[in-house]
C-alpha cells in the first residue's frame, strides 16, 4: 500500500484539509429488516457533513450496506465468490448467485440513493463511485484508480460504499468492504487528516460485550494488543463486523492519521470528531 506522504499527485494550492467518514450500514438501515433505510440518522448524519463543510473541511463519505446488502450477499455467500456445486434455495427476486450479484448491487445503489438526497436536501452535491464500475478484487490491495477523488470542489461530497465486485479467477466476484475502502482513501487521498468510524448503539470499543457494559467500559485509546468485546451478527454479516474496523482503522493510523469510532447516533460527537475536537468514543492507534 502506497504511503500518503509519497502519493506523486500534486496538492491545489491552499488545498482544503479532508476527513473520510465511514456511516456504517447497521447505522443507517434496519439490519434485521430486508431494505429498511434510517431516514432520520441518515438527515442526521447529513447535516454533520453540511456542518463540516462550513468549517471548510471537505468530507468523503464511506457508507455499509445493513439490510441494503447483507441479508440477501449472506444468503448467497457471495463473499465466497462462485459456487457453482451449491445448491442454493431461490429468493423472491433471484435464482442464482449471478442475479444475487446483480440484485445487491442495485440495492446498494438503492440505499445510495437515499443517503445521497439526504445530502442534496442540505445543498450539498454527492458525486457517487459505485466500487463495480471501477474496482476489481476485494480487501485493501483492491484494484481500482482513486484518481477520480482526487479533485473535490467546494459543496461536493465524494461518496461510494461497501460492494460487489468482480475478483479476477474463479471466483469471480466477492464482496469489498467499506472498512477496506476507508483504508486507501484515509492513506492515499491528499490532505486527508482524520477519519473517522460511525458506529452503531455504543460509544467505541469495549472492554465487556456491549449489553453488559457501563459507561466506564469504553476503551478511549486502542491499540491491536488489547482485547475488546463487540456484537458481530455473524448470521447476517459477511464482512468482519467492528473487528474489522478496528484493524483497518489501526492500518490507517499507523500512517499518521488521526483515526476515531463514535456512537453515530450522537451526531454532535459525530461532527467533533470530523473537526478533530475532543469528543467520547475510542482513538485508534497502531502498536508500533
Amino acid at each position: 500500500m502506497k504511503g500518503h506522504p509519497l502519493e506523486p499527485f500534486p496538492l491545489r494550492r491552499h488545498m482544503r484539509e479532508r476527513v473520510v467518514i465511514k456511516w456504517g450500514g447497521g447505522l443507517i438501515t434496519n439490519k434485521s429488516s430486508l431494505c429498511t433505510p434510517d431516514l432520520e440518522i441518515i438527515e442526521q448524519l447529513a447535516q454533520t457533513i453540511s456542518d463540516c463543510q462550513e468549517h471548510e473541511i471537505d468530507v468523503i463519505l464511506v457508507h455499509g450496506a445493513g439490510s441494503f446488502g447483507h441479508l440477501r450477499a449472506k444468503h448467497w455467500r457471495l463473499n465466497e465468490g462462485y459456487l457453482p456445486h451449491i445448491q442454493f434455495e431461490k429468493d423472491e427476486k433471484c435464482g442464482t448467485q449471478q442475479e444475487a450479484v446483480n440484485a445487491v448491487r442495485q440495492e446498494m445503489l438503492d440505499l445510495n440513493a437515499h443517503v445521497c438526497h439526504a445530502l442534496e436536501q442540505k445543498n450539498l452535491t454527492p458525486v457517487v463511485h459505485p466500487p463495480h464500475l471501477w474496482v476489481q478484487n476485494t480487501g485493501p490491495e483492491f484494484l481500482g484508480n482513486l484518481n477520480r477523488f482526487h479533485q473535490q470542489s467546494q459543496g461536493q461530497i465524494h461518496v461510494t460504499f461497501g460492494d460487489v465486485v468482480e475478483v479476477e479467477g474463479e471466483q469471480q466476484f466477492g464482496i469489498l468492504s467499506g472498512d477496506d475502502l476507508v483504508v486507501r482513501l484515509a492513506v492515499e487521498l491528499p490532505a486527508v487528516k482524520r477519519l473517522v468510524f460511525a458506529i452503531k448503539g455504543v460509544d467505541g470499543l469495549l472492554r465487556v460485550p456491549p449489553e453488559q457494559a457501563t459507561k466506564d467500559d469504553l476503551i478511549k485509546n486502542w491499540s491491536p494488543e488489547i482485547e475488546f468485546k463487540g456484537t458481530h451478527q455473524s448470521k447476517i454479516d459477511v464482512t468482519g463486523g467492528i473487528g474489522l474496523k478496528a484493524a483497518r482503522g489501526s492500518l490507517v493510523a499507523s500512517q499518521g492519521i488521526e483515526v476515531i469510532m463514535v456512537n453515530g447516533g450522537k451526531a454532535e460527537r459525530v461532527l467533533n470528531a470530523m473537526l478533530g475536537n475532543p469528543v467520547r468514543g475510542t482513538i485508534v492507534t497502531d502498536n508500533r
